[in-house]
């Protein structure tokens, strides 16, 4: 590699193309030896660039650059985390190849600045310098090969740009923006354990599946609770974001379920009739009260003390006693009347 960029650097000041030449170099680390390719890689589809009747764009090596970065950025994870999990590696290339890192790493490198497209189409699209990343280690990959993409990634990338222990641990919390989200459209959510179970009889597995207003999202597995629900979530995220029919599901169960708690009562309360059994009659109007219920005699009337609480005002004694028939006649009347 260092022989063919010393050779390709000495016909440097004969080439065309020189200046694109010294800034291939200078964000890959190496001369490129079929320029075409990178122009390629640089060709946005909405220029609408045809040769012989067939368009010409970045879009097919951003296929094969796709392809080659993960096996590329798969390769440098298991080799640099030894002994970690396949779910940590997939997280970590996950987050490595995402469209919004490879569109801060393009615009870092100076990569979009390059990108032949219409600029008014530019504005609305946002993962052009993620696709033009890609299409440069498709490039690099047919003019170079594999070991020139792993020598772009971990010396260029990995080395001056990306700290990969800081983005592998880095955690996402999937769950905690799901919980956001419910709560912002006040629906109810919920993480339901479908089963737990020991796999080969050592390690304990989970399984959480995501209910959003009765509606089953999606499900995860995973070493742990924390593990399972997050996959869970994750998976829910990207269902509610591609899945309109799911979204409108969720709401309109939502709808329904506050209708039903909104309904009003078919029959109203019955008001009974208030009492002032709660007012305490004073002594003086008590006694003023009973004067003027007693009837006029001859026979001197007894003072009655306030605060006595010995008093014996409220006990009155029947002019006649009534019969046993008599009292259970009165009792009936009293319960069947209105």
């Amino acid at each position: 590699m260092k022989i063919k960029n010393i050779l390709n650097l000495l016909r440097l000041p004969f080439r065309k193309d020189k200046d694109f030449y010294i800034t291939l170099y200078n964000i890959t680390g190496f001369y490129p030896n079929n320029i075409q390719y990178y122009k390629q890689a640089l060709m946005h589809s909405s220029i609408g660039r045809k040769e012989k009747g067939k368009p010409v764009n970045n879009e097919r090596l951003e296929f094969l650059g796709d392809a080659i970065l993960d096996a590329v950025v798969g390769h440098i994870v298991y080799s640099h985390f030894s002994g970690k999990r396949e779910g940590f590696l997939t997280n970590t290339r996950a987050k490595l190849v995402s469209r919004n890192t490879l569109g801060r790493l393009a615009k870092e490198m100076g990569i979009l600045e390059l990108v032949q497209n219409d600029n008014h189409n530019q504005a609305h699209n946002s993962y052009m310098g993620g696709n033009a990343f890609e299409a440069l280690v498709g490039a690099i990959y047919l003019d170079l090969g594999y070991d020139a993409c792993m020598q772009f990634m971990e010396k260029k990338i990995l080395k001056e740009i990306i700290n990969i222990d800081k983005v592998a641990y880095k955690e996402v919390n999937f769950k905690s923006k799901l919980i956001e989200w419910g709560q912002k459209n006040r629906v109810q959510l919920d993480f339901q354990l479908l089963k737990m179970e020991k796999e080969d009889g050592c390690s304990p597995k989970f399984a959480y599946q995501v209910i959003i207003e009765g509606q089953k999202g999606e499900a995860g597995e995973g070493y742990s609770k924390k593990e399972a629900q997050q996959l869970a979530a994750k998976l829910t995220l990207q269902r509610l974001r591609k899945e309109p029919q799911f979204t409108n599901k969720v709401f309109e169960s939502k709808t329904n379920r506050t209708k039903m708690e909104e309904e009003p009562v078919s029959v109203a309360p019955y008001l009974e009739e208030q009492t002032e059994d709660f007012i305490i009659e004073q002594p003086k109007k008590k006694q003023q009260k009973a004067k003027e219920e007693t009837p006029k005699n001859n026979y001197p009337q007894s003072p009655v003390k306030e605060d006595d609480d010995y008093s014996l005002d409220d006990i009155t004694v029947s002019p006649k006693e009534k019969s046993r028939e008599e009292i259970i006649a009165a009792a009936e009347e009293a319960a069947f009347a209105e």
